[in-house]
């Protein structure tokens, strides 16, 4: 089981001042889920090189067992240190794909030309997609074989409205992700402020929030299990 994260590259909260890149209990949590469940990870940025953490999702606030785990893993780190460039890899060579999300992704995932080819090359191979909270953001980016919008039609969740108020990001971000997914016509659902939700499309599989972290990852593998079963077996002769 090859399983490709995909982590922001972008460390500057618009002009702000201040950093931001990838929340890390969304990238530690499936992380750990996916291993332990015996996948080969795969860390991968669209430039490559070290990847940038929220400081806020560092603190001693945001922390839990599993961050601290993280944190002490000498694979994780060094992972952390040395992502992949985008532009290197292939679709073909892995069975899914995950984003955590993070404020720094709604900045550079949009607009990455190889991060959408990647995603619709996975969504062309049927390849298991999973995307948290501000990784959804890609979705808006990509066409489907009609030329209509990508998220049409399908059943999604990211980062709220309200969670944005709450956050104090409204008007700092680029743009707001309910809002564009509902102009792109998605059928976005959602749970009340920073509670877990997560929602199915096919082989979709998006979160709402950090909260979401742990759901997102077992429905993926659910799902790849699920994909295995339906093989053709192949006959004895």
């Amino acid at each position: 089981m090859k399983i490709l994260i995909i982590t922001t590259s972008h460390e500057q909260l618009g002009n702000t001042g201040r950093k931001t890149g990838v929340w890390l209990e969304e990238l530690a949590v499936p992380y750990f889920i996916f291993k332990d469940a015996g996948a080969e990870v795969t860390l991968a940025s669209p430039l490559g090189g070290p990847i940038p953490i929220d400081p806020k999702s560092e603190s001693i606030i945001a922390s839990t067992s599993t961050i601290r785990r993280f944190q002490k893993d000498l694979e994780a780190i060094s992972l952390l240190a040395h992502s992949i460039p985008l532009d290197t890899l292939r679709a073909a060579d892995f069975d899914m794909a995950f984003l955590p999300g993070g404020h720094g992704a709604i900045w550079d995932f949009p607009g990455d030309d190889n991060l959408v080819q990647l995603i619709e090359d996975f969504d062309r191979q049927n390849k298991i997609i999973g995307l948290l909270s501000y990784a959804v953001s890609v979705l808006v980016s990509m066409k489907a074989g009609d030329g209509e919008p990508f998220v049409k039609g399908k059943d999604l969740t990211g980062f709220s409205n309200s969670e944005e108020k709450l956050a104090g990001l409204t008007g700092i971000i680029p743009f707001s992700l309910e809002t564009r997914l509902i102009a792109g016509k998605a059928y976005y659902s959602k749970a009340a402020d920073y509670v877990c939700h997560a929602v199915i499309n096919r082989h979709i599989v998006t979160g709402q929030n950090a909260a979401s972290s742990a759901e997102v990852a077992k429905k993926m593998l659910l799902l790849l299990k699920e994909a295995s079963w339906n093989k053709p077996v192949p006959l004895p002769y």
